[in-house]
């Protein structure tokens, strides 16, 4: 436990970054899991909808310093990856 008072006040702040980031980071694996998901489901559409909000969550946890910027531009390149890799097996199988 913290002793002093400017530690204890540091561990206050802490604590209620904490609670941001947690939800951060729910949000952002909920919107990567929505667009897997669907890419699992053969829905390319939807998938593809989902997209933006996946790039929105990735591209805000990267900005309130929840993920590294390599992280989320990786992220966001998996993401895009997996959605062309299933369209052209789609285009394939015509």
């Amino acid at each position: 436990m913290p002793i002093t008072s400017s530690a204890k006040k540091a561990h206050r702040a802490s604590l209620r970054k904490q609670v941001f980031n947690t939800r951060r980071k729910r949000a952002l694996k909920d919107s990567v899991k929505a667009v897997t998901k669907h890419v699992q489901d053969g829905k390319l559409k939807e998938a593809t909808a989902k997209l933006g909000d996946a790039y929105k969550a990735i591209d805000k946890a990267v900005k309130r310093g929840v993920l590294k910027k390599n992280t989320g531009d990786r992220k966001k390149s998996q993401l895009a990856r997996l959605i062309g890799r299933n369209e052209t097996s789609k285009k394939d199988d015509k």
